[in-house]
């Protein structure tokens, strides 16, 4: 039996058209729902009649944050279209496999892009090229103000494809998750459950459009419960305070990964912001240091941890209000509808409390990459489990905690090592911002541990003493044998250090 996916956009307008919808801080723009339904439904006769997008066709989109992309996110549903959002830090040599593989038939593009997407679009032979300015003069806005006609809403499944969006590629080519409707709606359910969302939530959206973090929490579950989402076109830590302690404004619900609430706890003025009216701080996409959670708790902030990826809708571990200080360092349970278990790498559930692979299966799990059905078996087990090759471990009371990525952990001497465990008491030292440990070649121990340490403005930190300090705290053979204050790591567009970045000379 099929299911339909219903418009969120459209069963809103139906039943609060004057409920604020979207605002775009950039722009100074804001709409109702029955607004945002209006321009999203011109959006939709411009994609079809001006462009020729027909159900099936990739919608492809690279700008920076604008509520212009939300309306294309739902004009491709009522085409039947599949949108495609693109990851503006990539490089162009990039972009040219992704559209290669994804086969878009437009490119949409912000004025910053230009250069760049006409060179894609002669790369990859892209039909269309249509210009985004944010509300400003541009083809995007000139097409919704010659759309005609009457639409026809395309009939779609919950099992249809509505989002492919390209995975970061850190160990190989980017690979499109397809993002069905089911694993949308389910996701939207489970957020809602889990972080107390609700039509009166009001989310910022601040992690870029492009990747899941910044449209699938919380943006689209605010959508599908009929809240407010506030688009933020970049990340400033004075300006986002600002923001969130704004009364006026009155933000409830965001999600940001560890640097973000890092730049924020060292930011002008945050020990005297009153965030009390903020009803969930969501904090994932990495571990969050303990010392981190610790120090937004100390100001009565209870920042919830979570884990999830592209491929898993995204939310699989949500750690409740309640437990976030109890259970600090785990990412907490599933949701309602989600399975999970612990591996070795057979498939073989490990014994309880022991480290193994993270194996995920239901509704919001997608069901295979693009273009990639020949390599299903690789990602999936014969009975249809998806491995996350992420290491996890439970205690005695099921809560699960994530232990590191299976390809960030590196063996010295014989003994397999977590780094996420090492950066954890790295960061409980006074006067660390930043942290990443990595595995480098030893000619002894095969490899060794490399910290690689920013440290806070006045901090006079030295190697000899983030050594000192993990020898009190670590295994003798957990204990990095290096030692780099560095100016900055690199990270990407989310926040996440890039560990396959730093330099291991």
């Amino acid at each position: 039996m099929s299911y339909p996916a219903e418009d969120w956009i459209r069963h809103h307008t139906r039943f609060s058209p004057g409920k604020e919808a979207l605002v775009d801080l950039a722009s100074d723009r804001a709409f109702t729902y029955g607004e945002l339904d209006a321009r999203i439904d011109r959006a939709a006769l411009y994609l079809r009649d001006g462009l020729g997008i027909e159900r099936g066709d990739r919608v492809a989109v690279i700008c920076h944050n604008d509520s212009d992309v939300f309306e294309i996110q739902f004009a491709c549903r009522r085409l039947g279209a599949v949108f495609m959002p693109l990851n503006w830090r990539l490089a162009v040599a990039e972009l040219e496999y992704i559209c290669n593989d994804g086969g878009p038939k437009v490119l949409i593009h912000g004025l910053e892009f230009a250069s760049q997407a006409t060179e894609i679009q002669q790369l990859c032979a892209i039909p269309h090229l249509v210009s985004l300015n944010n509300g400003g003069a541009s083809d995007y806005e000139a097409g919704l103000a010659a759309a005609t006609g009457e639409l026809r809403e395309v009939d779609m499944d919950l099992s249809d494809t509505w989002t492919i969006m390209y995975t970061s590629g850190t160990t190989g080519r980017p690979k499109g998750a397809r993002m069905t409707y089911q694993m949308a709606v389910f996701n939207a359910m489970h957020c809602a459950m889990t972080m107390s969302i609700t039509e009166a939530s009001k989310n910022i959206v601040f992690l870029p459009t492009f990747h899941t973090g910044g449209l699938n929490v919380y943006a689209n579950p605010i959508f599908h419960t009929g809240g407010t989402n506030v688009v933020l076109r970049e990340f400033d830590p004075v300006y986002f305070l600002a923001l969130l302690s704004d009364k006026e404004l009155h933000i409830t619900h965001m999600f940001g990964v560890p640097t973000n609430f890092l730049m924020m706890a060292q930011a002008p003025g945050f020990a005297e912001a009153d965030l009390s009216h903020i009803e969930c701080l969501g904090i994932g996409g990495a571990a969050a240091p303990l010392a981190l959670i610790e120090e937004f708790a100390a100001k009565n902030i209870k920042l919830q941890q979570g884990w999830g990826m592209t491929e898993t809708g995204p939310l699989g571990l949500m750690l409740s209000p309640d437990q976030a200080l109890a259970k600090i360092g785990s990412s907490g349970l599933p949701p309602m509808y989600v399975s999970l278990k612990i591996c070795d790498d057979r498939d073989v559930e490990v014994p309880f409390g022991q480290d193994g692979e993270l194996l995920i299966k239901g509704p919001t799990v997608l069901p295979g990459y693009w273009n990639r059905d020949a390599e299903h078996d690789d990602f999936f087990t014969h009975d249809g489990w998806f491995r996350t090759g992420d290491v996890a471990r439970q205690d005695a009371d099921g809560y699960y905690y994530i232990v590191d990525r299976t390809k960030d952990m590196y063996i010295s001497g014989g003994e397999n090592i977590y780094p996420a465990e090492i950066e954890n008491v790295i960061f409980e030292m006074d006067g660390v911002l930043e942290n990443a440990v990595i595995g480098v070649p030893d000619e002894k121990w095969g490899e060794v541990g490399r910290a690689c340490v920013v440290l806070k403005d006045g901090s006079n930190l030295d190697e000899d003493a983030v050594i000192s300090h993990c020898q009190d705290k670590l295994a003798r053979f957990k204990v990095p044998k290096q030692v780099r204050i560095m100016d900055e790591l690199p990270h990407n567009a989310t926040g996440k250090v890039l560990k396959h970045e730093i330099p291991r000379d």
